[in-house]
């Protein structure tokens, strides 16, 4: 494959970094997209597994057919199978009608299986099938159907630990490991951290119409020298923090050391058993913490147009002024993060509105996810994206604050 053929791919699916592992990798992708192989994407939680399958569809003969993508470890264990396969009407409880699964809707063209790791036993069965004979049953059905799917799945647990511990499949591992692609984790991409810090802070910058926060040569070192246990995930986190807490635009190391975690907290990475990942738990709180200052950062802007407008209509008094413990009451104190302080009073002193009633933390989080949900429609992967975490980490928090899973989800 060609510089510029490479070039072309990551411009295209908006991949960053020039390591020659990562390159590798998308090379790989490239040579197996035109078959109908079958392709395992390994690598540590954050490092953007996601981005592979997308590239092998996209090259692949398949590319004008459904590209569906599936969080195995975000579907309860309960409806993995109907969701993958389908079910007929009144086969459950709560099935009124019949419904094609995933492998039925995805016919002719590519489904991509996350955490497949994450499976049960009974659906590991299920899916060595279809990728063996291309035959499935609906859930209650007898009847066998055909589809003609090409399967990538990706995992950041160590499948053959899993085997021996009797989680996973041998045979199923084989058949979805016919080509390997490795991702590498950030601490092994150093010269592509800086590249994709300026790409968030400017994603931020943009989406929110403020200057773009720069690093000096301290912070660009002390940057680029942290272990990233987290990988892309946590580093587009700290730079969308920074972003919305920091009055300065011009980031010194002394700033940023009070944005990285200490070296004691623990994270999921290869080899743990998948059943939980500390990293996300521990950033939940406080990213849905910077999405509520992000959303007030606007507020206030809107708010001082408004002021603006009636100043100009001569109106005889302004609303009366907001004070800094009245706002700062509404905030969760984020338990996790650590040696963090907020700077809030220049954004506060600008702030008029009617006074508001006070919020718990767990109201504010079940609003926060409430209105992502409805925003777009209930649909988990988006609502997660607009929170800034994992879908996973999003359904676990729907569960424990006490959140419907609708049926349209």
């Amino acid at each position: 494959m060609t510089t510029n053929e490479l070039l072309s791919v990551k411009q295209r699916f908006g991949i960053i970094g020039n390591t020659p592992a990562l390159n590798t990798a998308l090379e790989v992708a490239m040579r197996v997209a035109p078959t109908d192989l079958s392709v395992l994407v390994t690598g540590e939680s954050g490092v953007g597994k996601e981005f592979f399958p997308q590239v092998i569809h996209a090259y692949s003969s398949r590319k004008h057919n459904k590209y569906i993508a599936v969080n195995c470890g975000a579907i309860p264990e309960g409806t993995i199978d109907s969701e993958l396969f389908g079910h007929e009407k009144g086969s459950f409880t709560g099935a009124i009608e019949s419904r094609k699964g995933y492998f039925e809707e995805a016919d002719g063209g590519t489904i991509f299986l996350d955490e497949v790791g994450e499976l049960p036993i009974s659906t590991q069965v299920r899916l060595l099938r279809v990728l063996q004979t291309g035959e499935f049953m609906r859930v209650g059905s007898a009847k066998v159907q055909k589809t003609n799917v090409r399967v990538v799945a990706a995992t950041n647990n160590d499948l053959m630990k899993a085997i021996a511990d009797g989680r996973f499949r041998e045979d199923l591992y084989y058949r979805l490991n016919t080509v390997p692609i490795v991702v590498p984790p950030l601490r092994e991409r150093r010269e592509d951290i800086y590249l994709l810090f300026r790409k968030f802070a400017s994603d931020v910058a943009l989406q929110y119409k403020m200057p773009a926060i720069t690093l000096d040569e301290g912070a660009r070192a002390m940057l680029e020298s942290n272990p990233w246990r987290g990988n892309i995930r946590q580093l587009k986190n700290v730079a969308e923090q920074i972003s919305a807490i920091e009055q300065s635009r011009s980031i010194t190391s002394d700033i940023l050391s009070r944005y990285l975690p200490n070296e004691g907290y623990s994270v999921r990475t290869i080899g743990d058993n998948g059943r939980g990942n500390d990293y996300d738990n521990m950033n939940t709180e406080r990213e849905l913490l910077y999405k509520i200052l992000f959303d007030m950062r606007n507020d206030i802007n809107e708010l001082k147009r408004m002021m603006t407008e009636a100043m100009r209509g001569n109106m005889q008094q302004p609303a009366p002024e907001r004070h800094r413990e009245d706002i700062v009451g509404l905030l969760p104190a984020p338990s996790s993060a650590k040696g963090i302080s907020y700077d809030y009073d220049d954004m506060i002193e600008e702030v008029n509105d009617t006074p508001m009633q006070e919020l718990t933390k767990e109201d504010v989080q079940r609003e926060q996810i409430i209105q992502a949900l409805q925003k777009h429609n209930y649909r988990r992967k988006e609502a997660a994206h607009e929170l800034f975490i994992s879908e996973r980490t999003l359904y676990r928090r729907m569960k424990a604050l006490g959140i419907d899973d609708d049926t349209k989800i």
